[in-house]
């Protein structure tokens, strides 16, 4: 007899959705003689969590937004009479959704086992393959994995793109031992959750990507540098850690040879600067995590001073596919230069959000509208912000860009680890630029004077103009002063701070110059240059604003327009949230008073 498979996405998305709750319901109700319940990560749809996926003799069907209400129905009518309710299926095998385009555009290397394993069960691993690209690896010589690694055009996933195998030969060339494998996972870019689904979806994979880089360089212990606030995925882990040395994938004598390696995990205290690989090892080292000078290199000075490697999450996974399933099935994809995948955490406003996997070379408009569904506000395009606070945000008028490291760096941002977050037309780029410089402002170790005085600086330029505050000369300032830091700074936390700041003043000038010489904020966001009125004819006095407005600024009488006492607003928005018929309106500070309230009264319409 055929048993339905039934898979329940309990990654942090799927958990923070509700999806711990459906799975406590399946597992009550479910006939465990027809059935068979698994646990599995984030198949990349977020935007639809919770995620249910049952496979049987017909095919797969993946349901989205599940409660347990729903839930009660689907066990009902699909698993228990075969009839799949068609309307809340986000994808299957057997018929197409508006949805399905989601992953039909993508093309899955790393996340192929995301959401469709146990992350929490090694033999659900084994049986996607898991651990044969280590097999392959201790059968050949080290230098030949590094060459495979090379043949595949791999380049490093977590920042510049640095060739993968030339960091690998550097390290197991270089004299003294012992050599250390360090994966780099302390994701703390502002809307990046890569490095997060993957060790929570699919850990053996980071750790097979170890244990081949650990081979050939030479290495025999390895550290897992991974941020607190991840407790689900450091869960994961240390469960997929002690699988594998019970298999015998990690410790002495893997696959009966002479290889011996072993993983440990290191928490880090969320310092985003530890992300620098020198600083993550003097944090490793139990040191305060302070970038230093470079060179000497990991490679050749490292971890307490020994050779060591630093790879990120995606740059390990991606080296287990490669020896599993060959350099050819990576390289075939992408660009000359930039070969492969890249995963993505698309966020922000677009309608479908969540994990993707394209090849390199495919256009940001491609991400945003076939992938993500275009923008969710209905709202015209504005532009994406690439890399993080250390990336750089791209126009809509250059949607057709490809992402990869040649094109993104020519337009003056960076792919970093792979955050992308879509703005619409209500965005504030100078807002955007202050937001990212502030994060970067507050992460600076304060080594190096030009990170910890100059980003300040600049954040003040920033904060004044926000506020109506700006003057002459000011954007001529934050040009030079981000030119300045990017010389000047130490480690790449420095060295990549003003780009948010130098692509926005670049690509949406006029906006900074309508803050400065107009006191104007066009998307009217800025609260110091907008005020909040209600439009005379749209009103229709339902007083709904008014009994919401927590400083009484909405004043006015039941069945007739309401007023907005600007002496009294505090310019909290709730009004504009409230109101159904778009009667509350946001419009720069000074503007001529209208029907509601005349020449010089203090009343806005």
């Amino acid at each position: 007899m055929y048993l339905k498979t039934i898979k329940v996405g309990l990654a942090s998305c799927g958990i923070a959705a509700g999806a711990s709750k459906v799975f406590d319901y399946l597992e009550s109700n479910l006939p465990k003689e027809k059935t068979k319940l698994m646990k599995t990560g984030c198949i990349g749809m977020c935007f639809k969590e919770p995620l249910v996926e049952i496979n049987d003799e017909t095919g797969t069907f993946i349901y989205g937004s599940v409660d347990v209400k729903k839930a009660e129905r689907i066990v009902k009518e699909h698993i228990l009479q075969g009839n799949p309710i068609k309307e809340w299926i986000v994808y299957s095998s057997t018929f197409e959704t508006e949805e399905s385009k989601y992953l039909k555009k993508q093309h899955r290397i790393l996340l192929k086992n995301s959401g469709k394993i146990d992350p929490e069960n090694i033999n659900s691993y084994l049986e996607a393959g898991g651990y044969k690209g280590l097999e392959k690896a201790v059968a050949m010589t080290p230098a030949d994995v590094i060459l495979e690694i090379e043949k595949a055009g791999l380049r490093g996933r977590g920042g510049a793109g640095f060739p993968t195998h030339i960091k690998w030969k550097l390290t197991r060339e270089a004299h003294g031992t012992p050599k250390y494998i360090i994966c780099n996972a302390d994701e703390g870019d502002p809307g990046a959750f890569m490095d997060r689904s993957v060790l929570e979806s699919d850990p053996h994979s980071v750790l097979e990507g170890m244990a081949i880089a650990a081979y050939a360089i030479g290495a025999e212990k390895g550290y897992v540098y991974i941020r607190a606030e991840y407790p689900l995925a450091i869960k994961r882990l240390r469960i997929a850690i002690e699988q594998a040395r019970k298999k015998g994938f990690l410790g002495k004598g893997i696959f009966n040879g002479n290889f011996t390696f072993d993983v440990e995990i290191r928490e880090g205290a969320g310092a985003f600067v530890c992300g620098e690989e020198t600083a993550l090892m003097a944090s490793i080292e139990g040191h305060r995590g302070m970038p230093r000078f470079k060179p000497p290199f990991p490679a050749q000075k490292g971890l307490w001073g020994k050779p060591t490697c630093i790879n990120n999450v995606e740059t390990l996974a991606a080296a287990a596919r490669i020896l599993s399933e060959g350099a050819d099935v990576f390289s075939s994809c992408g660009t000359e230069k930039s070969k492969g995948t890249k995963i993505f955490a698309l966020a922000g406003k677009v309608k479908r959000g969540g994990l993707i996997e394209v090849p390199m070379g495919t256009t940001i408009r491609e991400i945003v509208f076939d992938i993500g569904g275009g923008i969710s506000t209905q709202k015209a395009f504005k532009a994406v912000q690439t890399g993080g606070p250390s990336g750089g945000c791209i126009p809509a008028s250059m949607a057709d860009i490809t992402v990869d490291y040649e094109a993104l760096k020519s337009a003056g941002a960076i792919m970093g680890s792979g955050g992308l977050i879509v703005m619409d037309e209500d965005t504030c780029m100078v807002d955007v630029a202050r937001f990212f410089l502030k994060f970067t402002t507050s992460e600076s170790c304060g080594k190096c004077t030009f990170c910890r005085i100059g980003t300040y600086q600049m954040l003040k330029i920033l904060d004044r103009i926000c506020s109506g505050q700006g003057e002459p000369g000011d954007l001529e300032r934050l040009q030079d002063l981000g030119e300045k830091i990017i010389k000047g700074s130490l480690c790449g936390l420095g060295q990549t701070a003003p780009n948010p700041v130098l692509t926005t003043l670049k690509y949406f000038r006029e906006e900074y110059e309508a803050h400065v010489y107009e006191k104007r904020c066009p998307a009217g966001k800025c609260i110091e240059l907008i005020e909040y009125r209600i439009s005379a004819e749209k009103c229709i006095g339902c007083g709904l604003c008014a009994k919401k407005c927590p400083a009484n600024a909405v004043e006015g009488e039941k069945n007739h327009p309401y007023r907005i006492n600007i002496k009294k607003c505090i310019k909290c928005g709730i009004c504009s949230e409230t109101c159904r018929f778009d009667a509350v309106e946001t419009v720069s500070k000074g503007m001529p008073a209208g029907l509601n309230g005349g020449e010089g009264s203090s009343w806005r319409q």
